[in-house]
Order: structure tokens, then sequence, then C-alpha cells
């Protein structure tokens, strides 16, 4: 077999009997780690800060985003069940609308991840900066803390896909259980006072809500994660629709519980006011030591999401690429069966991306990649849900209309910026599609 029959294989989700291991190696538990190991990075541990001025009346955005992302993480299912292919919302908006969105959904998806990568791994050094203070005390030193763990999970996914799923599972159990812990735990010792009065902001409702979505929004990225290396996971018919619904729901929970305690712990001004919320929550009720434990829960999290989406970095255009949508470099696979080429060149754009920037603070860099990373996912979140309203059976549109329905809201409430830097993206990308459709 040769590399491009490998290639192929893994795209298209086919694959002989006599090396499904070799070209599968991720089960279960591996793909709902990616599912949940993406989901809960960096937003849990900062997002309580962000929601403070609005105070309990976030819980209804909580509540919108959960239901929204359920739906989403529903139709990806199904949409994974009928194509089990690598690529996941590039192969649905392919299959359902042509080749011309299909490259538009990989490329905003793909620019989306290596974004993310770059402020996800800004976010661990904020972390680790919390514990190792000297580690980050310039901005060029953060930005070589952050550029580490970015290459150190490069690393680990060049080693193959089977080494970055294991330590994929391991990182979300080392953040899941205590996330999951501490929220339990500190929901007992919350102040009612803290949660009142119940709308902080004096603005209506309904924009209190909106406002909230989209900043809960970043928290439930990734429910999609285990459809894109579907070519990887075994029986990925069955096993990417189960990791994606149980993935998104345990993620949910712990990422809800966790920060309504943090909400209750501290005064409402403190929390506002706060770099590391939830450790500082932890510090007011246990002590100096449990802030700094939560400290290094934040920096395994940010760095476990940081290895589950490298992993998908080069999964995205090796499908596209596939397909001949993208240079055919993206389509090889080396001998640990990795697409080699698209982790190294989706980290070296993130590491581009933080060197320039490197002069601000860890804020400013986050709060830049962030806006990118948003603004390029939302677009193949509202395309997958419409390719299974018009391509799915008619029991699912329901489903399916709603989670569109919540697409576009969470797309108009990221609001006037966020969707000029996402249209400046996909206008980016146009060439490169002229491009290469004209060389083929």
């Amino acid at each position: 077999m040769t590399i491009g029959e490998t290639t192929a294989g893994a795209a298209t989700g086919a694959s002989k009997p006599g090396i499904q291991s070799a070209l599968r190696p991720l089960g279960l538990w591996s793909a709902t780690a990616l599912v949940v190991g993406n989901m809960i990075g960096s937003g849990v541990f900062l997002l309580p800060a962000s929601l403070a001025p609005y105070g309990a009346a976030s819980l209804l955005g909580w509540g919108v985003t959960l239901c929204g992302a359920l739906l989403l993480a529903l139709t990806f299912a199904r949409m994974a069940a009928r194509w089990p292919q690598t690529g996941g919302p590039y192969v649905y908006a392919r299959n359902v609308f042509g080749e011309l969105p299909g490259f538009v959904v990989a490329w905003s998806y793909w620019v989306s991840i290596w974004c993310a990568n770059a402020a996800i791994a800004v976010a661990f050094a904020g972390s680790i900066g919390a514990v190792f203070p000297a580690l980050t005390a310039t901005p060029a030193r953060a930005a070589a803390c952050a550029l580490g763990a970015l290459w150190t999970c490069s690393a680990v996914n060049l080693a193959g896909v089977r080494e970055a799923g294991r330590v994929q599972l391991l990182t979300t159990v080392l953040k899941f259980v205590p996330l999951l812990l501490f929220g339990g735990i500190a929901l007992w010792f919350t102040d009612v006072q803290h949660y009142t009065p119940f709308n902080r902001s004096g603005a209506p409702l309904p924009q209190v809500t909106q406002a909230t979505v989209a900043l809960t929004l970043w928290a439930f990225l990734g429910l999609e994660a285990a459809t894109v290396p579907a070519g990887s996971i075994a029986d990925a018919g069955r096993t990417v629709p189960r990791a994606t619904m149980l993935g998104t729901l345990l993620a949910g929970i712990a990422t809800i519980l966790a920060c309504t305690a943090v909400l209750g712990l501290l005064p409402g001004v403190t929390l506002a006011n706060s770099q590391a919320p939830m450790a500082d929550a932890a510090r007011a009720l246990w002590g100096p030591g449990a802030g700094i434990a939560l400290a290094v829960v934040a920096a395994i999290s940010t760095f476990g999401a940081l290895n589950g989406w490298v992993l998908l970095s080069g999964q995205v255009p090796l499908a596209a690429a596939g397909d001949g949508l993208l240079p055919a470099r993206f389509a090889r696979l080396d001998a640990r069966g990795t697409p080699a080429f698209g982790v190294l060149a989706s980290s070296a754009l993130a590491t581009l991306l933080v060197f320039a920037n490197y002069s601000h603070s860890l804020v400013q860099l986050f709060t830049f990649s962030i806006l990118l990373s948003t603004a390029a996912t939302l677009l193949p979140y509202v395309v997958g849900s419409a390719a299974w309203l018009l391509r799915g059976p008619a029991g699912h549109r329901i489903v399916s209309a709603l989670a569109l329905a919540y697409g576009l809201y969470a797309l108009v409430g990221t609001g006037v910026e966020s969707l000029l830097w996402g249209g400046a993206l996909v206008l980016a990308g146009l060439p490169v599609y002229w491009w290469n459709r004209r060389r083929r």
C-alpha cells in the first residue's frame, strides 16, 4: 500500500481488516477524552470573571448554551453515523453543498484550530506562571513558555495518533475529576448573598442572555472534536456519535457546576477583577495551597486541550487535501500514520501568531486569539446544521433546525468585530482554493 492509498483510506473511513488497528488506534474512551479534553481547556478557569458583571443571570446564558451545544452535538453525532469520515464539519459541508462550500468550511475550521492553539498555549503560560511566576515575568519569557507547550504537544502528535490519544486520556482524567470534585464540594460553601442581585448589569434579560451565550460559547467549542479524526477511530459509525454526546454532556456538567460555585464564593467586584477566579475562590475557601493546586489543574487542563487541538490541526487539512482542495503534502501520512506536514504547518502558524503579539500582555494576546478562533468556528457549526437539515431524515429536522437557530443566534451574539474577522478569514482562503483548483 502506498502513502497515497493509506491517506485515501483514512480520509474516507474505509480500511482493510488486517490494518484496522493500525489505522484506527482510538477507541470510545480516547474519543470521549478528545471531546471532553478539547472542551475543558482555559475557558472554565477564566469565564467566572467575565460573567461576574451579570451575576446569577449568567445562568440563563449557561442554560441556553448547554441546550444549544447538546443540539449541535446530536446533529454532529447523526452526521458522523451517516458519514464516518475524517474531516468532520468539512466532510458534511462538502457532501451536501459541494466543493467550494466544503473548502470554505475546511479553511475556516482549520484557521480556528491554529488560532485556538495560540490562545490555549498562552493560557497555559498564564496558568504555569501562577505557580512559577519567574517563567512569565517578561513578555518574552511568557511567549517562550507558551511555545514550549505548543511544540511539546506537536512532538507528542508526531509520535503517532495512538500516543496523542493516550496523553489526551491521561490529561482529561487529571483535570476532569478535580474540576468535578471542586464544583460539587465548593457548591456547599457558597454564599447566597453573592448571587444577588440576580442581574447585576441592569440590562434587559434578553440582552444579558445573548451576551452571556456569546461568552460561554468558548467553553463549549470542541464538541465536534471526535468527528474530525473519524478515520482513526475504531468502529467510527458507532463510536463517534456516542463519544460526541457523552463528552459534551460530561464537559458541560463539570464546567457549569464549577463556574456556578465560583460565582457564589467570591463577591462580584472581587470576581470581576480576578486574573485567576477559580484559583482565588479555592484560596479563599481552603487556603493558599488550594489556590496553587487549582493553578496546577488549570495548567494540566490547558496542556491537555492543546494536545487535542494539535491532533485535529493535522486531520482537517488531511481530509481536504485528500479531496484535492489543499496541496497534496497535507494528505501524506508518515510511517506512524500521522499527517506530519499538517501538524507542523499548523503549529508554525500558531507560533507566528504568538510572535506577532508577544509584546502584548497575556490577556491581550489571549483575547485576540479567541476572537479569531470563535469567529472561524461558528461558520462550520452553522453550515453543518444546515447540511443535516437538508439531507437528514425528516424525523431529525426539528433538532437540526434548532441547532441551526442556536448557531445563528450565537453568531450574532459575538458582535460585529467577530463577524468582520470571520469574513476576512474566509476571503483570505479563496485565493488558495482558486490557485489549487487551477493547478488541478
